[in-house]
Formats: structure tokens, sequence, C-alpha cells
């Protein structure tokens, strides 16, 4: 299964997405038979709330079509980056569009990119780094968990990345980032407990030119130490920034028009009148535009992102 190339029908193998709303959505490996606790081989029938399907009655469908539940219905849809980063296998906490927006945004990444990745995790982020190298670049990511950088090889070679990404086991802030990694680095992203332990490898690793560094980090404690060894190994452009989605609700508003055409004098005798025969002043004359409120409640803290630049001399 293949994320880099669209394809026209489902077999065997693939990972698909059935499709029910923006909010309700099943990622599913198409196998006709699956293992169940008790060891025993059994046909895959997947379970949702509108219904149950057959998964081998998927094969041969065509990628958009819709597909009968017991109770409903839903759509096949071919697995991408985005898609795939809403409903993969949660191993570690992940990092979404609005963050991975921004972090490929600064650190400059092209066809051609070779990035390091610290933190592998999910592999949410390194997804996204995959498609935006997947020409002639390669992204090398590491994750001290033996477990995790097996199940992400293995996720790689099924979406069609194994020929652009390095997956390794390592503790980079122990033993930082492989020698022949040395000079190779266009740009460096850390997800880690501590960053700040791996600024003199990163320094190692990116070019001779220099290049551009990012780590993600949920604590403000965490930036702080990160900026200081940034600033002690000479690195510049240190920002730390944060992003919060705000949701704006489009309505309907009524806004009085004032009415300057009357005379002072006129208008002193209308509410004279008004008065004196107990009667409610003449409503103004309103106008419908159509205006955006924000929320009443906005998000919480997500994480912080620090950016900075390191140029070698």
């Amino acid at each position: 299964m293949s994320f880099i190339e669209p394809k026209k029908k489902v077999i065997e193998g693939d990972t698909v997405l059935l499709y029910i709303s923006i909010n309700n959505m099943h990622s599913i490996k198409v196998t006709p038979n699956i293992v169940n606790k008790n060891g025993e081989t059994i046909e895959y029938t997947h379970q949702t709330t509108f219904g149950a399907v057959k998964v081998k009655s998927l094969i041969g469908h065509e990628y958009g079509t819709k597909v009968q539940l017991t109770k409903g219905y839903a759509y096949i849809l071919q697995m991408n980056t985005d898609l795939w980063t809403l409903n993969l296998p949660h191993r570690t906490q992940i990092l979404y569009t609005p963050d991975i927006s921004m972090i490929l945004m600064q650190l400059e990444i092209n066809p051609s990119s070779v990035v390091i990745e610290a933190g592998t995790g999910s592999g949410s982020l390194s997804h996204y780094f995959l498609r935006a190298i997947s020409s002639k670049g390669h992204l090398y990511t590491f994750d001290f968990h033996e477990n995790r950088v097996i199940q992400a090889r293995e996720e790689f070679h099924e979406h069609g990345y194994e020929k652009f990404v390095t997956v390794q086991q390592r503790d980079v802030c122990a033993n930082g980032f492989t020698e022949e990694l040395n000079g190779k680095a266009d740009a460096v992203f850390l997800d880690l407990p501590a960053p700040y332990k791996a600024i003199e490898y990163v320094t190692k690793a990116l070019k001779s030119t220099g290049g551009r560094f990012c780590s993600f980090s949920p604590c403000i404690e965490q930036v702080q130490h990160t900026c200081l060894e940034l600033e002690k190994h000479g690195f510049l452009e240190i920002q730390t920034i944060e992003i919060l989605q705000s949701e704006h609700i489009v309505k309907e508003k009524h806004i009085p028009i004032i009415d300057l055409s009357f005379v002072k004098t006129k208008r002193d005798e209308n509410e004279e009148k008004v008065i004196k025969n107990n009667e409610k002043k003449p409503q103004l004359p309103t106008r419908k535009i159509l205006t955006t409120l924000n929320t009443p409640i906005q998000p919480g803290h997500t994480g912080y992102l620090t950016f900075a630049t390191f140029l070698k001399v």
C-alpha cells in the first residue's frame, strides 16, 4: 500500500479508511482473516457504530465507493498522510497538522532535504517529512524504544516510504547521532524530554553551511533550558511560538442605522410628542450583515515550538 501514488482499486493488504463522518473514521488493513485472542483464525469482520462489514468484501472496490454496513453506509478512501495522522495507532502523544505545518515551513523542508528526527514516536510528523522529501531527500529518525522503532519501520515499509527513511534505536541525548550523519543534515527536529542535552550533537549533524533546528516541548522549563543551550552553542534567530486554533462562528447580526437626515429641531419635536403622548420611541431601522464571533471557550495549551538557525564559521 503506497501513500505516494494514487490507486484505483482496493487489493488485499491495503490499509484503507472507512469514512462515515468527519468524526467517525476507521483505519482498516484489508485482510480476509485475523487471529483472535484465543489464537484461532477467523473471518475479519470490522465493527462500527453503524454496523459491521466483512473486510474481504472491500477487495476489488474502487476507492471512493460507497459500501453498505449493516446499519448504514461508509465510503472507502485511500489512506494518505493527513488521514493517517487522524487515525494512526497511538504509541505516544502525536503532533497534528497545525504544529506540523509550521514545522515544515520554518525548517524550510524541500524535496531534496536531509532531515534528522529524534523521537519517532507514533510516526505522525515522520510521515509529513517523508511526503515532503520523498523524491530526492532522506529522513533519519531515532527513538530509544525498541518496539516503537520496529513498528515504525514496518509502517514506513507498508506505506511505500522505505527508500526514503532510516529508522534506528538510539538514545541521542547520551550518544548523539551516528557519525556518518556528521555534517549531513539540512534540518534537525527534536521531540524529547530533554532536548537541550542533544544540542551539541545537533551542531555536528548540520551541514557545513549550517541549517535549521526545531524542538517541541510541552513545558516552559524545557524551553528555557533549550534556549540557553542554543545560545551557548552559537545558534541565531532563536524563537519560541505556540500554535493555538481559534474557531470563528459565522452568523448574521443586525446593526442599527442612525438616520441623520432629521434636523435637530424636528427630532426634538418628535421626541416631545412621543413623551407627551406616552408612546414608545420609534425604533431605528437596522441593516443585516454577516460577521464572525470568537468561541467563548478558547483552546488550551498544546506545546511550544522552538526554532533556531545555526551557521557554521
